[in-house]
C-alpha cells in the first residue's frame, strides 16, 4: 500500500504579516483577525494536492526569533519555506532578504533546489499598499524565487500559495524511477530469503 506523501512547510516572516492567518485559513477555512502573537506552533493536516491527498506539517514561526539556536533548528528541519511580508508594511518587506540569507545558510542550498516562495500578504488592503507588484516581482527575480500575492481575509491565493510550495518541494526531492523502486524491493526480498537458507 502506497504511503501518503508528507511535506514539511515552515512559514517565516516579520511579526504581524499574517503568517498565522494564512496557515489557519488553509487548514480551517476561516479568517482569524485577533490571533494572539505566535511563539512557535506546528500543525499537521491532510490536504488535497493535484487530485491526491497529502500530509502537511506546517511550522508557524514567531517572527521575532530571540534565540538563534531555536531559529536554526526550525530552519534546518523545514523542507519548504513560505516567506511572508505585508504589502502594507515596508519594514516587513525589507526583512525578506535577511530571512532568505538565514534559510540559505541553514539549508546550505539555493533555488531551485531550495523550495522558497515569497508571499505578499494583505492584498485586499489596496488603499494601504506600500509595496507595489513591480517592486516585489523585482525582488523575487533577484532572489531567483517565485512570488505570489495573497489575502488571508478574502482567501485570495491562500491554497494556491501552499500548493505551489508543495510543488517546489516535490521538484526538489530526488526522483526515484519505477525501475529503481523495483530494484530496491528485489534487494530487500533477496536479503530476506538469504537469511532463511
Amino acid at each position: 500500500m502506497a504511503t501518503t506523501p508528507k511535506y514539511n512547510i515552515t512559514v517565516i516572516g516579520a511579526p504581524g504579516v499574517g503568517k498565522s492567518a494564512l496557515t489557519l485559513r488553509l487548514l480551517y477555512e476561516e479568517f482569524v483577525d485577533d490571533y494572539e502573537p505566535t511563539k512557535l506552533d506546528s500543525y499537521s493536516s491532510t490536504i488535497d494536492y493535484q487530485g491526491s491527498r497529502v500530509d502537511v506539517c506546517i511550522t508557524d514561526t514567531a517572527g521575532q526569533e530571540d534565540y538563534a539556536s531555536i531559529r536554526d533548528t526550525y530552519l534546518r528541519n523545514g523542507e519548504g519555506f513560505l516567506c511572508v511580508f505585508s504589502l502594507t508594511e515596508t519594514e516587513s518587506y525589507h526583512h525578506v532578504k535577511d530571512l532568505y540569507r538565514q534559510v540559505k545558510a541553514a539549508k546550505n542550498m539555493e533555488p531551485p533546489q531550495l523550495p522558497f516562495l515569497l508571499v505578499g500578504n494583505k492584498c485586499d488592503l489596496e488603499s494601504l499598499r506600500q509595496i507595489d507588484r513591480t517592486e516585489a516581482d523585482s525582488l523575487a527575480a533577484s532572489l531567483d524565487v517565485d512570488y505570489m500575492e495573497t489575502s488571508a481575509k478574502t482567501n485570495h491565493n491562500v491554497t494556491e500559495a501552499f500548493q505551489q510550495l508543495i510543488g517546489l518541494i516535490a521538484k526538489s526531492r530526488p526522483v526515484q524511477t519505477i525501475e529503481e523502486a523495483k530494484k530496491k524491493k528485489r534487494k530487500k526480498k533477496s536479503k530476506f530469503f538469504c537469511g532463511l537458507l
